[in-house]
């Protein structure tokens, strides 16, 4: 396929990609990303041709797509003056990254959810019982109309004075009022065997991803040498084993757009909505214009981390402190040298610096680096919430909780508990003080001496 060229035809994949996508309604995050799949991943044939069949509108819409496709994927955008894709065609044996590569990525997605689930039923729970996590068994919320409105259309955490209110419609005590709250909000909270099994599977992937990214660098120069990464470019042979690790890397951030809305969510939620949209940009961005080999460290940078996370969170949540702490400063070490050191002032340093050497600024070495820096501004937010949870390794500080855990997160169990220990202590008093476990006596007698 030719880029640089014109796009003749209109693409009945990409039309009906376009049109089930659009006829679904999408709002969801993960949903926006595959429009922008079919958006950025130029389809040989959009331009110039009326497909039968297609209302005018339809058909306009199509060849404006296909003006802003050809807008996008201008050579001078994305090279250095006097290269284009023409220089990209496979000749002499020789394979090139291409655009249209991308479309895998869907189908290996599609294929990380299935395994997902079977890895989750399969292994996660298993392991999760072997480490003493099991599904704790919640109290459920008696059927009442007004509350569930009230709880669905107002607020999952009512004032003291709309508990009030409330109790009067319904004829609840105010107490009883609260405690349906309570439960209510438990019944919607993530178990703690769901958030290992969602843990167990990213460590499982990350530990996997950077093995697999040593294997396929380690005998690299650009490994040890950064300024090999533009050594020939754009012109850089393909070789498989960065194929198969670039596939798999944005398959995986392909299968989590889609799993988001089902994934426990935290504090930084929006956060790693942006973190995977520009993640996914990125490696696609630098798949398309061949910047592979930086790509391919960035992953590898990436992955370094992020399984010692995931195994620190796995105990935590089966209750293992001290491993968790010991995991999670090993982590942290890792997370400020590869994030805050290597990637700034290696990565991103060779990436602004060294190219301008090379050739004149183009937008596509503008666009790079900009992805980076989002990234980047990312590592500097993810390391505030890593230096708070070293806080809690002060004396007296035991459990370290997930700095991105908000309330909504957290099980009221306990206040479940507490209240029955108020219940309890107060049948005790009700008929007066109690001294040592004796009622006080008043006979209304002086003491004498």
């Amino acid at each position: 396929m030719e880029r640089g060229g014109t796009y003749e035809g209109c693409s009945g994949e990409l039309t009906g990609g376009i049109h089930s996508c659009a006829t679904a309604g999408v709002t969801d995050a993960y949903s926006w990303g595959t429009i922008i799949v079919f958006f950025f991943i130029p389809v040989e044939g959009w331009k110039d041709k009326k497909t039968p069949g297609l209302v005018p509108a339809w058909n306009f819409c199509l060849n404006m797509l296909a003006w802003l496709s050809d807008c996008f994927w201008q050579e001078r955008l994305w090279f250095p003056e006097g290269l284009g894709w023409a220089d990209l065609q496979d000749r002499d044996g020789r394979v090139y990254a291409k655009a249209t590569d991308l479309w895998v990525t869907i189908p290996i997605a599609l294929c990380f959810l299935v395994v997902r689930q079977i890895f989750e039923r399969m292994v996660a729970t298993p392991f999760a019982s072997l480490l003493g996590v099991n599904e704790k068994v919640r109290l459920t919320a008696e059927h009442n109309p007004t509350l569930e409105s009230y709880f669905c259309t107002v607020t999952k955490h009512p004032t003291q004075s709309s508990v009030e209110s409330l109790s009067k419609q319904t004829g609840c005590s105010v107490r009883q009022v609260q405690r349906w709250f309570r439960r209510r909000r438990n019944q919607d909270r993530p178990s703690m065997l769901k958030k290992f099994r969602e843990a167990s599977w990213r460590f499982t992937f990350y530990l996997l991803a950077f093995f697999a990214g040593l294997a396929a660098l380690i005998d690299k120069p650009w490994l040890y040498d950064l300024k090999e990464m533009w050594s020939g470019f754009p012109v850089l042979t393909l070789l498989s084993s960065q194929y198969w690790y670039y596939m798999i890397e944005l398959g995986f951030y392909v299968s989590l757009l889609f799993s988001v809305a089902s994934d426990v969510k935290r504090k930084d939620f929006k956060e790693q909505i942006v973190h995977h949209l520009a993640t996914i940009l990125l490696i696609s961005f630098s798949w398309c214009v061949n910047y592979i080999r930086a790509g391919t460290l960035i992953m590898l940078i990436h992955d370094t981390s992020d399984s010692l996370l995931e195994s620190a969170k796995m105990f935590n949540y089966a209750g293992w402190r001290k491993t968790c702490n010991y995991i999670f400063i090993v982590f942290a070490a890792i997370f400020i040298i590869t994030r805050l050191v290597i990637f700034p002032f290696w990565i991103m340093h060779c990436t602004w610096v060294y190219p301008v050497t090379i050739y004149p600024p183009f937008f596509g070495y503008y666009f790079f680096n900009g992805l980076l820096f989002v990234l980047q501004c990312l590592h500097i937010f993810w390391a505030v919430l890593i230096l708070r949870m070293a806080v809690k390794f002060l004396p007296g500080n035991k459990i370290v909780n997930d700095e991105r855990s908000d309330r909504d997160e957290t099980d009221d169990s306990g206040e479940e508990e507490a209240e029955k220990e108020r219940e309890g202590q107060e049948k005790k008093t009700k008929n007066g003080p109690v001294r040592n476990g004796h009622s006080a006596l008043n006979n209304n007698h002086r003491k004498t001496e």
